[in-house]
Parts: C-alpha cells; structure tokens; sequence
C-alpha cells in the first residue's frame, strides 16, 4: 500500500514533529540513528519533503529539518501526497487506468465496486491524521514507538 519510503517520511515527520521547540533543527544523523534508517536514503525522503514545503531544510554545522507546517495542520495524506503520490487512491489496480471513485465501474474492472468504498475510507482515514494527533499519542504511551 505505502512505500518503503513514504513510511519512512512519516516516521521521521513525527519524530521531527516531537520535539520540544517546533522551531529548532534536528538534525539527519539524530533522526538517522534514532529511527534506524540509513542516512543517505533519509537525507533523499528528507529534502522531498522539503521540496514539497512540509520541512524546513537549513545547511551548515548547526542544520537540520523543522516542520514548516503546524503539526496541528499537516496531515498523513499530506506526507503521502508528497512522497508516493495518489497513486494508489486513484489507479485501478487491473487495468492501471484512473478510477472515478464517485461512482461505480462501468464494466472494465472486476474490483472496481469492490474496492471503492474502502479506497475512499482509506484516503478519509488519512486525511483525518494530524501529525499532532500522532505525537501526542507516542507523548502519552511509553509503549507507542515510531
């Protein structure tokens, strides 16, 4: 469903998002290491999200990444926008065209009606995660891990 990689983005999101001053940096290596991803491959998620304005990327000694939108505003789509696209929200998975998913299949697809109502719940689901809501809960439970 989620790329390796889009996975990734949003754990970092979230752990860039818990800390304590929203506005400092934090830098690759300390999300690299607590997060056990490797440091060139995040350095790449990490300047897309850039790119698509949902970090903030300073270079020097003293750089890092800090959300550019509240945690309060940015969404898990919105990290799933950035990195993977719609792709999977809005390609029919047999015959790799678009899908209309306000309306049921004309006859091309045999999952079409199937799977429609759950890709919709599915894109609502993520829409309706703040990156707020998710610190809070990893805040709040010492058993929740990101």
């Amino acid at each position: 469903m989620l790329s390796t990689t889009c996975k990734y983005g949003i754990r970092a999101v979230i752990f860039i998002a818990s800390k304590p001053d929203a506005r400092s940096n934090t830098g690759l290596k300390e999300i690299s290491e607590q997060l056990r991803i490797p440091q060139p491959y995040l350095a790449k998620i990490l300047q897309t999200l850039a790119r698509k304005k949902i970090l903030h990327s300073t270079k020097g000694p003293h750089g890092g990444f800090y959300l550019s939108v509240p945690a309060e505003k940015l969404t898990l789509m919105d990290i799933i926008d950035a990195i993977d696209g719609r792709n999977f929200f809005d390609s029919c998975y047999v015959t790799g065209e678009k899908c209309n998913l306000d309306k049921p299949d004309d006859g091309r697809c045999i999952l079409h009606n199937d799977l429609r109502e759950e890709k919709v719940r599915l894109e609502k689901f993520f829409i309706s995660k703040t990156v707020d809501q998710l610190v809070n809960q990893v805040r709040n439970d010492p058993r929740v891990r990101i």
